[in-house]
């Protein structure tokens, strides 16, 4: 794993050492006094999210070359939903508000250390520490320098993944060299070189063990290219995460997200991919079934779900609520008499009751017991009635959490909900399946009670 204190004093003293080259110079005084220019729009970012104001145009420069109508996450448009990763994210109606969420993603909100030598490592970071071990100063930082390229210094490049060309010379300027010819015209930078408490771990830090897993986690599965295993969720690291996700039904993001990480978990401890779509599988199931109890308003039965629009298996808990409310919806009362044509809800409920313990019971026993007072009746008084709301909200409300980067220092909301994950290492782990049981629980008694006759009439309608 790559370390920032293994790379910390190497960082330091090519600071010390960097010196632009003379043919070099007006192009990187030309590069330093466009990002001086956005310094107005850096400094909102640097109020919102606490990250200094010519980090973020450094990163602005290499992402898009200081265009303002572009994601700082990937360089795309801020004005469609992004396509690369990290996927989904946007549209965002400012820049501003798109740099935000990237730097959330990358979790440097909250960071305290903001040295050099902390910026240099964050910055590699973005492209990668490959280039440590082929003897060469990486071109991201320290392209356009004494430090890169002869007659000083060992050239070279990565053209492609994993093949170095030792020939190759990037002309591009390197961040570094940037940041030394902003601080010659922008007095107002400095750099004091020290976190602001001393001791305390940096967001990627704290997250670098988790990456570490799952690295090794998505190369014992055969991510191609194999992933360097260093703690850095970087590009090739996104790109093997959003191509399992795509394969596992999940929310292709590219993120390490809650649910992609207890997903890979289960992958790996089973040798292979994850075992998906029971759940839909069972709501497909109750859907073909709503359709043949409800008819059309034309009086004729729509049919069952076909091959060709079979709805795709999907882990994703927001999808099967929707689908499940959308059931719901479907077996709702519906207005006029109720006759023979028109059996009531409740007799259209216990149909499907009877049709499932036909599909589902093998031994022709009952399938529900005496599923509400499982844990004692003092228990099943207290949530009769109301497991199915508590563990629908409570799924998706660990969902959301899930989705949320550890920023107890935020404001509003994103504080609070940073905060409760913060406080809860692996929150979604354990509270995703509590609250789907529960939610299962309370479907279960439900069903229980319209087997029984013991269901509670429905509400008259006036």
């Amino acid at each position: 794993m790559v370390s920032f204190e293994s790379l910390k004093s190497e960082y330091e003293r090519n600071w010390a050492d960097l010196e632009i080259r003379p043919s070099r110079l007006g192009d990187a005084n030309g590069v330093a006094r466009k990002a001086i220019n956005g310094k107005a729009t850096y400094q909102q970012i640097e109020r919102l999210t606490g990250v200094p104001w010519y980090f973020a145009a450094l990163c602005h420069y290499r992402e898009s070359n200081f265009d303002f109508d572009t994601y700082l996450g990937n360089g795309e448009t801020l004005h469609r939903v992004t396509t690369i990763v990290p996927k989904g994210r946007g549209p965002f109606t400012t820049f501003v508000d798109g740099a935000v969420d990237a730097f959330r993603i990358e979790n440097f909100i909250g960071a305290h250390d903001w040295g050099i030598a902390r910026m240099l490592f964050r910055l590699e970071a973005f492209n990668g520490f490959g280039y440590h071990s082929k003897g060469c100063n990486s071109p991201y930082l320290y392209g356009g320098s004494t430090l890169y390229g002869p007659p000083e210094a060992r050239a070279g490049k990565f053209v492609r993944d994993h093949v170095f060309d030792s020939n190759h010379v990037d002309s591009q300027l390197g961040t570094a060299v940037i940041l030394h010819a902003m601080m010659a015209l922008d007095s107002s930078i400095t750099l004091d070189g020290s976190p602001q408490f001393v001791g305390r771990a940096e967001p990627e830090d704290d997250i670098a063990s988790t990456v570490v897993l799952m690295q090794q986690a998505l190369n014992k599965l055969g991510a191609n290219p194999p992933l360097a295993e260093d703690g850095i969720s970087g590009p090739k690291t996104r790109a093997a995460v959003s191509q399992f996700q795509q394969q596992n039904g999940l929310r292709d993001t590219g993120l390490l997200d809650g649910a992609t990480v207890a997903a890979l978990t289960r992958a790996t401890q089973a040798g292979g991919s994850v075992q998906s779509g029971d759940l839909s599988k069972i709501l497909k199931r109750l859907e073909d079934l709503a359709h043949l109890l409800r008819p059309s308003a034309g009086g004729v039965t729509p049919g069952t779900t076909t091959p060709g629009n079979t709805l795709p298996a999907t882990n994703d808990p927001i999808n099967l609520f929707e689908r499940l409310f959308s059931l719901i919806n479907k077996t709702a009362p519906v207005p006029g008499p109720v006759s023979p044509t028109n059996p009531a809800p409740v007799d259209q409920l216990k149909q499907v009751v009877d049709l499932l313990s036909t599909l589902l019971n093998k031994d022709g026993k009952p399938v529900l017991g005496q599923v509400n007072g499982a844990l004692g009746e003092t228990i099943g008084k207290l949530l009769d009635g109301k497991k199915t709301a508590l563990g629908i909200g409570g799924s998706v409300l660990t969902a959301l959490l899930s989705s949320v980067t550890a920023t107890p220092n935020a404001g509003g909301i994103a504080g609070l909900l940073g905060t409760i994950v913060s406080a809860v290492p692996g929150l979604g782990q354990f509270a995703m399946p509590i609250s789907l049981a529960l939610t299962a629980w309370g479907v279960l008694g439900k069903l229980e009670k319209w087997a029984q006759g013991t269901a509670p009439p429905p509400k008259p309608t006036t």
